[in-house]
């Protein structure tokens, strides 16, 4: 960490150096970020809590007692970041600009170490662009809810940066997008867990297309994505081991629109999702059939409809709420077992209350939460959940930002 941060140090140093580079121009911006925040139960979640998806299902100790049923709480300072952007000369007839961003999130169970946030070059010939590198994953795209809490709306919304090469075409108010993408920080689910092996040794990255209208304060678009991992390449039966070849692909598709006047921020999402693991949300894939001299498996993906609205109000005094809805709805085919994230959830409920104050370089805010979570067990006919029980988790978040 002592070197990166030494790294960055010196190009802040070095900035009015930089810029008297012919052709080139910098700005450098960042943030410090803290976020106290509480929780009435244990829950699914990353970066020891501050990255929040949906509560724990009941455990139950000797007694009868829920052991997940107690209250949790931090401090945090970790999504303070820091980051570059540079306008450089043209490459032919290309404008050229670059991006690089990182924060202290750190990854897996390692916190306050840096990590790489954004960073791709782009090409911009006008009308067409090409942008190589990391950044948000397109389904997370253009419209993303303004809420207090890190995870941006997830699994409700996707939420992923992932490494990619992604053209765009502008004309008139229409916006055309192709991406081809892989994995890095945020990683499939699969019979070994979340890897990047799945993606990596299928040698297919992931692939979008979408089309967006922009015009009169209005996005309107939508997209498609498609997903082909390979989850095995060799299976052990009796002790001996096979070289399988196994794949399951799956595509998912997406809507989404935003308004935005002076006063008023108002966007939606909603997507019929097959195993989007990757970006946060819920889902996966099951086995529906398995070669008994092998052990080669045959998947179904499990397809989840997804849904959010988020209404912003005002300039300095800014209240929001936000809704979202999450219904599993199973698989084509019958299956055996589930590999994925929260494949024991029928459907989710989330709803916020938040009041924020803003004001240049600074952002002071509260925000109310409370979700539900239906778990019960896996009908193998089709993949969905059936006997269901809910559990809900109360969640309180105080957050204030000085932007530089």
């Amino acid at each position: 960490m002592r070197k990166y941060s030494f790294l960055f140090t010196l190009l802040l140093l070095s900035a009015s150096s930089f810029a008297q580079n012919k052709d080139f121009s910098y700005k450098f911006y960042g943030q410090v970020r803290t976020d106290l925040y509480y929780n009435s139960r244990a829950n699914e979640e990353t970066v020891d809590g501050l990255f929040y998806m949906y509560p724990k299902d009941k455990i139950y100790d000797t007694d009868g007692k829920d052991l997940n049923a107690t209250a949790n709480g931090s401090f945090y300072t970790l999504y303070t970041r820091l980051g570059v952007d540079v306008q450089g000369p043209k490459l032919g007839r290309a404008k050229t600009s670059a991006k690089v961003e990182m924060d202290f999130r750190g990854s897996g169970t390692t916190f306050s170490t840096v990590r790489l946030r954004h960073a791709y070059l782009n090409l911009d010939w006008g009308k067409p662009s090409l942008l190589l590198g990391q950044t948000w994953h397109p389904l997370y795209g253009d419209v993303a809810p303004q809420i207090l809490n890190l995870n941006m709306g997830a699994p409700f919304q996707p939420f992923s940066r992932a490494p990619q090469i992604r053209f765009r075409y502008k004309t008139g108010d229409i916006q055309l997008t192709g991406a081809a993408i892989w994995q890095s920080q945020y990683l499939s689910q699969g019979p070994d867990g979340k890897s990047q092996k799945y993606i990596k040794e299928s040698c297919i990255p992931e692939v979008y297309i979408g089309a967006d209208y922009k015009g009169n304060n209005w996005l309107v678009g939508a997209g498609i994505e498609m997903v082909s991992l390979k989850p095995r390449t060799q299976s052990v039966v009796e002790d001996k081991v096979y070289k399988v070849d196994e794949r399951i692909t799956s595509l998912s598709y997406e809507v989404h629109m935003k308004y935005t006047s002076p006063v008023w921020y108002i966007a939606a999402k909603s997507i019929l999702g097959s195993n989007l693991t990757q970006v946060s949300m819920l889902g996966g894939y099951g086995i529906k059939s398995i070669d008994q001299r092998t052990g080669e498996q045959e998947y179904s993906p499990n397809r989840n409809s997804s849904s959010w609205l988020n209404i912003v109000y005002g300039k300095k005094w800014k209240p929001a709420v936000f809704f979202g809805y999450m219904k599993n709805l199973g698989t084509n085919d019958e299956v055996t077992k589930m590999y994925g994230t929260g494949t024991n959830v029928d459907q989710l409920i989330s709803a916020s209350a938040e009041l924020t104050y803003n004001v240049p370089h600074w952002k002071i805010g509260v925000e109310y939460n409370f979700s539900s979570a239906w778990y019960g067990s896996l009908d193998k006919s089709d993949g969905t959940i059936i006997d269901t029980h809910s559990v809900s988790n109360n969640r309180l978040v105080a957050t204030v930002l000085f932007m530089f």
